[in-house]
């Protein structure tokens, strides 16, 4: 019911938005780029075709509110070859702006960080308002444009006259320019500077970027990081969690690139948890905690265990497993709630099942009865990814939602699972290819060559209701999971998986 009322709110909201920014004469596409602090409120762009995402000059009206302008600045933005976005009611709440933003991403100052990183990412060479120069509106712009992060934005020249603010942000589409030049073996090497050089946890985290170290020729280095975990007599599962049976991934490729048994051993005892002690299969995998986050901290691995060994056992588990998991997260349209808890599609709540099937159908073998069951889920998935895709190329914090934030992670790890299949022969390229180019040409932009990053969801456990999916915070910086999700999608683009 609340999911029916909350679409019955935005279509009506939608429908009044149509009325007031009326389709224009030239070819124009409207996009969601947020919402509001009420989570429901879209705000929106007119964007003309031919626009790149990157430079161009970008008007922005109503800072304060619609303020009655919005239409004749359409008209304006039609007449007018030269500008490509028009942001016509950029707070349609009304909401106190601040720049820069302060608080939690999205979360705290909605509107201020909607603005704000739209802006930072689409690194427009000039900004117009239309506006009295006497308002509060002309003080908000004034800080909003001399806000934008200087590392990825040239000086800023500002003029505020009796009827517009206008801004010349000289040189921002050159400044991402050399990012969007680097190659994924140079954004790989870049990343391996700052993730990937510890293992004093056992777990996922350090575990993706320490495999993109191993894929990087750095197996020695890493293989000492692992060291202490071959420890004779100690047993890394007494206080395991679905974690630490993920982090056991960079044991399965050490042991498939030196083939030393002890690794294989560790392999084989973690995937042993889904075992009775005489060797019936439990119900699925352990630690799943209902969560759709198991496709990937439990499939990999226990494939991987019937690879090193060649126990069929391990394959018929993987198969098992998924199967349980459908039961309880997998949607009637084809997308993964996180939990049975709620049923939003959570990016990485899909982008999970995405990596975890895409991994454990790598190691399956080609006459394993259960292989169709596994390369259908996902055929089905990429499928139904694949239009959630938006025009920037990114995958969103709710993956339905396009008014939800544009989440990094997720969109590396679905990409990353497209680049694998098209590369097995799984999907066709031509039909795939352009949403995986779309996705890296989106991370590089949203990753710095200092390892940082912009908007990565928070940690997050399973959550009652659809506004926590929607409120996850942001992170932007450094970060060891969205860190390690690059770089294993830097080197699956360099072809080094």
């Amino acid at each position: 019911m609340l999911t029916t009322r909350r679409q019955c709110f935005e279509a009506s909201v939608f429908a009044a938005l149509c009325l007031l920014l009326p389709v224009t004469a030239q070819a124009t596409e409207r996009r969601v780029i947020g919402l509001a602090a009420d989570g429901k409120t879209r705000i929106e762009a007119l964007v003309k075709d031919g626009y790149t995402g990157l430079g161009g000059e970008v008007w922005i009206q109503g800072l304060e509110g619609e303020d009655g302008n919005s239409q004749g600045v359409i008209a304006e933005f039609e007449k007018s070859p030269a500008v490509m976005v028009v942001i016509p009611i950029a707070n349609p709440l009304k909401s106190t702006l601040k720049f820069p933003p302060s608080g939690l991403a999205y979360h705290d100052n909605t509107e201020s960080w909607v603005l704000w990183n739209w802006l930072t990412l689409h690194a427009p060479e000039r900004v117009r308002i239309t506006i009295d120069a006497r308002s509060s509106g002309s003080e908000m712009f004034r800080s909003l444009i001399l806000s934008l992060p200087k590392q990825l934005h040239g000086s800023n020249g500002l003029v505020v006259s009796s009827l517009a603010a206008t801004a010349d942000i000289f040189g921002p589409a050159e400044a991402f320019k050399a990012r969007l030049a680097r190659t994924p073996r140079q954004l790989a090497d870049e990343l391996a500077q700052v993730y990937g050089h510890d293992f004093n946890q056992l777990t996922y985290l350090p575990g993706m970027a320490l495999i993109g170290q191993i894929r990087l020729g750095a197996t020695a280095d890493v293989a000492t990081l692992a060291k202490p975990y071959l420890t004779q007599g100690r047993d890394l599962l007494s206080r395991a969690s679905s974690l630490t049976l993920a982090g056991h991934l960079v044991f399965a490729e050490l042991a498939r690139r030196t083939g030393d048994k002890r690794y294989t051993d560790l392999v084989k005892k973690a995937a042993d948890l889904g075992f009775t002690p005489d060797g019936r299969m439990q119900e699925s995998m352990p630690f799943h905690g209902e969560m759709s986050d198991s496709y990937f901290m439990a499939g990999p691995i226990t494939a991987m265990a019937g690879r090193l060994t060649g126990q069929r056992k391990y394959f018929d588990m993987v198969a098992r497993h998924f199967r349980f998991m459908d039961a309880l997260v997998l949607r009637d349209d084809g997308l993964y709630r996180h939990s049975p808890l709620n049923n939003a599609a959570w990016g990485r709540a899909n982008a999970f099942p995405a990596l975890g099937i895409t991994l454990a159908l790598s190691e399956f073998p080609e006459d394993h009865p259960d292989r169709k069951y596994i390369l259908d889920s996902y055929r089905a998935l990429m499928a139904r990814l694949k239009p959630f895709q938006d025009a920037d190329g990114m995958w969103h914090e709710i993956i339905d939602n396009p008014g939800s934030y544009q989440e990094l992670s997720a969109t590396m790890m679905i990409a990353t699972c497209m680049q694998r299949g098209i590369r097995r022969g799984w999907i066709d390229a031509k039909e795939y290819q352009p949403y995986v180019d779309r996705a890296w040409k989106a991370t590089l932009i949203r990753v710095g060559s200092d390892g940082s990053l912009i908007d990565v969801a928070e940690s997050t456990n399973k959550q009652p209701t659809y506004e926590d999916y929607l409120n996850r915070t942001a992170i932007s910086g450094k970060d060891e999971r969205g860190g390690g999700m690059a770089l294993f999608f830097a080197t699956e683009m360099a072809g080094l998986q």
